[in-house]
């Protein structure tokens, strides 16, 4: 690799870094604005001009508050696990292409960090590894409600990762390809798939509620059960990096889904635009679909009541997984079928 393109890709890596970081640290002040907003009340307002410097009130509320470790904790475990969970979750932005090429100083710049040809497998890759960092949390601060929360958080990521996986599979049969760039190409203009897939694009939102552990499936922090789940032990900034994790995969998440299923940064009328202001218009595309699903897991978290654990594994293990399923089988023979198989 060439020095300029070695400066390039570091470039892209720092600025990805500080935006999802940034989206995340402001997505807690839009989280609580917008549950402001459905209970008809006013919510942060006094650390800055309507309260927009709560977050970084909240950070430095978390870096200075006391660090401790349980005395019966297993020390580097209770240490690696927050910064698992964290790393974990920045990882998946890495593949997400965020719009068409840029022109700088005479030089291509892809607004992509990787464009690798199983960009979808690694993210369901990443998503999997996630897990480890919830369920070594637990289990390292030797509290049986932390145990039983992370049990909880990672049999349900689990669970629906598979509805996940599949409905993941019906957009890789529909496109060709593995590589999020292609998905996205595939969907020139409004020829998105969530119009060919609605039943998929269904069941993947319901599926990514679960694995962000959002309301109404965040049983693994049920606090009238469980106090606060697997981070019931953390303090400072080792919870921070827990609650952290959880914004940014909300973020990376509803990046997936609108690449996925609407079209990434495509937009209608968009061949009437090309170059720079493609590229600009696609980035202002991409982050407006990526903002607006962050706001619908806020609105349902703020609208639907939790589910009790055995409804959970229910609609799963009973109900997306064969459904996800049925649709793939439906996907597959249409597929055939129009290129011809059966003559």
């Amino acid at each position: 690799m060439e020095i300029s393109e070695l400066i390039e890709k570091l470039a892209l890596i720092v600025a990805l870094f500080g935006v999802t970081l940034g989206i995340a640290a402001y997505a807690t002040y839009f989280e609580r604005k917008v549950a402001a907003w459905f209970q008809d009340r006013i919510g942060p307002d006094r650390a800055g001009p309507f309260g927009i410097l709560q977050p970084l009130a909240d950070g430095g509320k978390l870096f200075f508050k006391e660090d401790f470790i349980p005395a019966n904790a297993e020390k580097w475990l209770f240490i690696m696990g927050p910064g698992i969970a964290m790393f974990t979750a920045l990882m998946t932005g890495s593949v997400i292409p965020w719009s068409t090429d840029l022109e700088l100083f005479g030089q291509t710049v892809a607004l992509q960090v990787a464009d690798i040809n199983i960009g979808i497998l690694f993210i369901m890759g990443f998503l999997s590894i996630g897990v480890y960092g919830i369920m070594i949390g637990g289990w390292a601060s030797n509290n049986k409600f932390s145990l039983f929360g992370a049990i909880r958080a990672s049999s349900q990521m689990i669970s629906y990762e598979l509805a996940m996986g599949i409905c993941v599979i019906t957009i890789v049969m529909m496109s060709g390809s593995l590589s999020l760039r292609d998905i996205v190409n595939t969907q020139h203009g409004m020829n998105w798939n969530v119009f060919y897939q609605p039943l998929a694009f269904v069941i993947f939102f319901i599926c990514s509620l679960a694995e962000t552990n959002r309301a109404p499936f965040d049983l693994a922090e049920c606090e009238s059960e469980l106090i606060g789940g697997y981070h019931t032990e953390y303090g400072s900034m080792k919870m921070g990096f827990y609650l952290f994790a959880e914004y940014v995969s909300l973020f990376t998440s509803s990046a997936v889904i609108s690449v996925l299923f609407f079209g990434g940064f495509n937009f209608p009328g968009m061949d009437n635009f090309d170059g720079n202001t493609l590229a600009i218009l696609g980035v202002v595309a991409m982050f407006t679909k990526t903002f607006f699903f962050i706001f619908v897991f806020m609105w349902i978290r703020w609208t639907i009541p939790r589910f009790r654990f055995d409804q959970l594994m229910h609609l799963g293990w009973k109900s997306l997984i064969p459904i996800s399923i049925i649709n793939m089988l439906i996907t597959g023979l249409v597929i055939a079928f129009n290129e011809g198989w059966f003559k």
